[in-house]
């Protein structure tokens, strides 16, 4: 699922507001786990995001979204 950073903390938590039409606007929270899991250094609000979740539905690592030819 892709979303967009609403929140950033420096311990490495946050939450992203996801966008896929049958979830807009709804938040998911990340922990700092899945945040090192990532390999990423820094995230900003807006900037957007792939959330990997497990079959719980949590977050165990997030993404940049890259483009494909």
């Amino acid at each position: 699922m892709q979303g967009t950073v609403a929140r950033f903390n420096e311990d490495g938590s946050g939450e992203v507001v996801l966008d896929s039409a049958a979830e807009a606007g709804r938040r998911v929270a990340f922990g700092a786990a899945a945040f090192a899991v990532s390999g990423l250094r820094f995230l900003r609000p807006g900037q957007r995001v792939q959330l990997d979740v497990d079959t719980a539905g949590s977050v165990v690592a997030i993404r940049i979204p890259t483009m494909r030819a």
